[in-house]
């Protein structure tokens, strides 16, 4: 059985909550290896670092772009301390989640640019990579990250354009594909998925976000009482094998070069998967 890093989830959500064990005791039997736990505030630091702990994971410290309203400007240093004091954690793998989103109304497109910049600046300070969120907004990250030069990482759950996904390749980047490219209507994404080169992509479920096809359920049948089923990192595996399908080549060669994919974005990675 070929071995997966979901290189993102966030087994802290309260949808696992009570759970979190069962969770990724299932993921381990599908046959994922490794999860990348990224925080998405500075009042879940210590919680992913726990878990990342706890069950032999890794994990990224930093502030998401939908938690901007509610952080602090204080929460910037507080994450560069943090970030300092987990200097010697082989588990901290990058800073992140972090990146900007022009999809959601009601945001303050300055104020997460602000948050953005900082957050590129500490990483690059602690010479760490970067999990970086991107909706409705590649072109404005990329700009910064042209600006900032040297601070690669990956851009999760990928949905822009191919140009766009070809910029952050040449900087470096590695693009995160999930749930959203086992959905037929998902054109775009599955032809990005299925013609970018093999060397610039990784895997991950976002669980409990974006589930799969075969989890999701639309608004009128959760209406009619259908319920949906919860993603989880052990979705990981069949989400792979719908890629693998997409793009014609074996489960095995795509595990193995997922996974060196992850581990060129986040260096730190490699000496865990050995050690």
């Amino acid at each position: 059985m070929p071995a997966w890093i979901d290189t993102h989830c966030h087994l802290d959500a309260q949808e696992f909550r009570g759970d979190v064990a069962g969770v990724r005791e299932r993921a381990a039997a599908a046959g994922v290896s490794h999860c990348i736990l990224p925080a998405v505030e500075v009042g879940n630091f210590a919680r992913v670092r726990e878990l990342a702990h706890r069950f032999a994971d890794s994990y990224a410290l930093g502030i998401h772009p939908l938690c901007t309203p509610s952080a602090a400007d204080a929460d910037l240093q507080a994450l560069d301390q943090a970030l300092a004091a987990a200097k010697d954690d082989p588990r901290l793998v990058a800073v992140g989640e972090i990146g900007l989103d022009y999809f959601i109304a009601g945001l303050d497109p300055a104020r997460q640019e602000l948050f953005y910049r900082e957050q590129l600046a500490i990483a690059r300070r602690h010479g760490l990579p970067v999990i970086v969120h991107v909706r409705q907004s590649a072109d404005r990250l990329l700009k910064h990250l042209r600006a900032i030069d040297g601070v690669g990482g990956i851009a999760h759950a990928f949905n822009g354009s191919a140009q766009q996904a070809h910029e952050f390749i040449k900087l470096g980047f590695k693009l995160g594909f999930g749930g959203s490219l086992t959905f037929d209507r998902a054109l775009q994404i599955r032809r990005l998925a299925t013609d970018l080169p093999l060397s610039a992509l990784v895997l991950e479920t976002d669980s409990p976000d974006i589930p799969p096809h075969w989890l999701y359920r639309t608004a009128q049948q959760r209406a009619a009482g259908e319920a949906q089923g919860r993603n989880e990192p052990a979705q990981l595996p069949r989400i792979a094998q719908v890629l693998a399908q997409l793009r014609g080549i074996e489960l095995d060669e795509l595990a193995a070069a997922s996974t060196s994919n992850a581990c060129d974005a986040l260096p730190r990675l490699r000496a865990l998967l050995t050690a």
